[in-house]
């Protein structure tokens, strides 16, 4: 099968991404993938019963499977440590592959395992969740949280494939759906005005996951990514602009309990109060700013959480990875399509928004 696109990262790092319907189960491509090594699967409680077979079965060896606790919550050092010690028990070595098999929990730990264990092995990411799809399966970021925030033990470790198999979004709960849809809508904020535009006028199709409209945010989504990724592979630079509503995103996730509000929720919270705040910096007008948020909520995405304390929230994203030399970073929009790293937010402007938020 020829891959949908390349990441193009200049050296034997680049990989394909294979994105269609009925690919998890195609023989010739995993034989190409695989190419007759030991395989681990690695998958959690909720996808290994409805896709660990069939992967198994289409495998040209029969894989190890291991299964962790399905949630965000298990995204941590013990369920590392497990993973850890499960590779070991089945005698995976340095010329085994992973297979993440599942949404981000899953991938990112997985990654964050294939690039420590024995100092790296190969693993394939193959998303069954569509923010996984159009995030967090594609450019090699691999991490696990900690108390003290999201994903701040990790390492950059690029897959060697990624395979997006259309067909796994049929069985998910809507919520998990919608939740992706959240970083779809980020890269027409960022990246893509008319893909902002197409997705305002296609609302219906998307919500009811026509094939073609799956198919056309799906690889619209990972040409973005991928297109920032072989940049900035990183975040030196221009990276930094996939984190559009993930500051104030991942601070909301932290003060709620890891699990509590689904990720693209956050991230559909924070995009909201990021388009303000470009607002106040006079970035924007309130047009673009009301167009993000309505955008949003067409797709049925949280615009507010529930009450926050302003000085906890700071002091939240005062922690985030993203913190450099003690000063925060903000991805703030000036356009549709177009969005630019900012560091010198007035604190006033800043409390004024989280205050506003909390108030709501």
């Amino acid at each position: 099968m020829k891959p949908t696109l390349i990441v193009d990262l200049g050296d034997d790092r680049s990989y394909p991404i294979y994105i269609g319907s009925g690919i998890l189960t195609d023989r010739e491509l995993w034989t190409d993938i695989s190419q007759n090594r030991h395989v681990a699967v690695v998958s959690n409680e909720t996808v290994m019963p409805l896709y660990g077979d069939s992967l198994a079965q289409t495998l040209s060896r029969t894989p190890s499977a291991i299964t962790i606790q399905d949630g965000e919550e298990y995204k941590t050092l013990a369920t590392y440590s497990k993973l850890i010690a499960e590779l070991l028990e089945q005698k995976l070595d340095r010329s085994s592959i992973l297979i993440a098999l599942g949404g981000g929990v899953v991938g990112d730990i997985t990654g964050f395992v294939a690039a420590s264990y024995y100092r790296g092995i190969p693993y394939v990411q193959v998303p069954t969740t569509l923010l996984a799809q159009v995030d967090s399966a594609v450019g090699g970021k691999t991490a696990i949280n900690h108390a003290r925030g999201k994903n701040l033990i990790g390492a950059f470790y690029q897959p060697t494939a990624v395979v997006i198999d259309v067909d796994t979004l049929a069985s998910l709960p809507q919520s998990i759906y919608v939740e992706g849809l959240a970083e779809v809508i980020k890269y027409g904020v960022i990246a893509d005005a008319n893909f902002f535009e197409w997705l305002e006028e296609n609302v219906e199709a998307v919500l009811r996951r026509e094939p073609a409209a799956l198919a056309f945010i799906i690889q619209r989504s990972c040409e973005i990514k991928a297109e920032v990724v072989a940049e900035d592979e990183q975040e030196q630079g221009r990276r930094a602009i996939l984190n559009y509503g993930h500051t104030f995103g991942h601070a909301i996730e932290n003060l709620s309990g890891y699990g509590e509000l689904l990720h693209g929720e956050a991230v559909s919270i924070g995009m909201r109060l990021a388009a303000e705040l470009s607002c106040k910096m006079n970035l924007v007008g309130h047009d673009v700013s009301e167009r993000i948020s309505k955008l949003l909520s067409m797709y049925g995405l949280p615009l507010h959480c529930g009450p926050i304390d302003v000085q906890q929230f700071r002091e939240a994203m005062s922690k985030d990875k993203k913190v450099i030399d003690g000063q925060l970073r903000f991805i703030l929009v000036r356009e549709i399509g177009t969005v630019e790293v900012v560091d010198d937010v007035p604190e006033q402007l800043l409390n004024e928004s989280l205050s506003e938020s909390a108030s709501v």
